[in-house]
């Protein structure tokens, strides 16, 4: 199955709290972020897909008991770099083991005086600026779902997600811009100082390595996708400030989980339990091979090829 054309005016996901029971989060982080022992009852599983194996391990577990999957982006010793991170595979990976939502977490500079290190950006819109990354499930390979599928890409973050995000950020005293555009680069090298300046007059907030192609893919895939973004430098656009380098680079990641990331995310997560609609079923249909059993139930509005 392929869809051709979805009619999606916004990412509202009108599922009754009826199905609040069925929710299962899928954790995506980088470096420091993907500490095992915030998970309870945690266990490992080694799992492969049509693409290939995912970054590394999924682990399962639960946090203020909710389902949760943690998956290391880079993998847990940080091995791959952006280019390389098998996106489809750690995307299928997470669908076939039941998550419907993904929250992600991404170090990334900063493109605007406003945003300081240290702050936190939830992302809604972003630009591409990589060049070598498949970007759907539908490539028309031996492996992949048949078909072709034009996803709508207008609404890419989920909003109601994003807002359990900064009302917890904003309960916690968290410095959170509630909106901004990532652009996404190929690396791994960083943008020159004209290139900074000029995805700045685009209109791009921050800047990193690996919002795209997942948050395409997770759309593809049917979950509700939201970003934490955090700021560690300004890029190297500003005057009399340190350019980004590699010791202390976006991709490095450091150790955020202490500072801003469980903090934001526990709660958010048992918040997850009562909220009503807090699903994207009737948003995206998806019928991939093994995942067909979790398809979403689509309006009558998919054209199929």
């Amino acid at each position: 199955m392929g869809v051709s054309e979805l009619s999606r005016e916004t990412d509202d996901c009108e599922l009754g709290s009826d199905f609040s029971h069925f929710v299962q989060i899928g954790i995506i982080g980088g470096s420091g972020l993907d500490d095992p022992d915030i998970l309870e009852g945690r266990t490992e599983k080694h799992v492969d897909t049509p693409f290939g194996k995912p970054s590394d391990v999924l682990i399962l577990g639960k946090i203020k008991n909710v389902e949760c999957v943690l998956l290391a982006r880079h993998g847990r010793q940080h091995t791959i770099m952006p280019s390389n991170v098998n996106y489809r595979a750690n995307i299928w990976a997470l669908k076939d083991e039941g998550c419907t939502h993904l929250l992600v977490t991404t170090a990334c500079g900063s493109l605007r005086e406003e945003i300081q290190p240290g702050h936190i950006v939830l992302v809604d819109q972003f630009i591409d600026r990589t060049t070598k990354r498949i970007q759907t499930f539908y490539d028309g390979s031996p492996t992949s779902p048949p078909g072709v599928c034009h996803i709508p890409m207008a609404v890419p973050f989920c909003s109601r997600t994003r807002q359990v995000l900064l009302e917890v950020a904003r309960d916690l005293e968290v410095k959170c811009h509630p909106q901004g555009t990532m652009v996404s680069i190929e690396g791994p090298r960083f943008s020159s100082r004209a290139e900074s300046l000029m995805l700045r007059q685009w209109g791009a907030d921050v800047i990193n390595m690996t919002t795209v192609p997942e948050v395409v893919l997770a759309n593809e895939a049917g979950l509700c996708y939201a970003s934490i973004a955090m700021a560690t430098d300004y890029d190297c656009w500003k005057e009399h400030e340190e350019a980004v380098s590699g010791g202390r680079g976006w991709e490095g990641g450091g150790n955020l989980s202490s500072s801003w990331f469980f903090p934001v995310m526990a709660p958010s997560l048992l918040w997850f339990l009562f909220y009503p609609g807090t699903s994207i079923l009737n948003s995206v249909c998806v019928t991939m091979g093994p995942i067909k059993s979790r398809q979403c139930v689509c309006a009558d509005t998919c054209v199929y090829v």
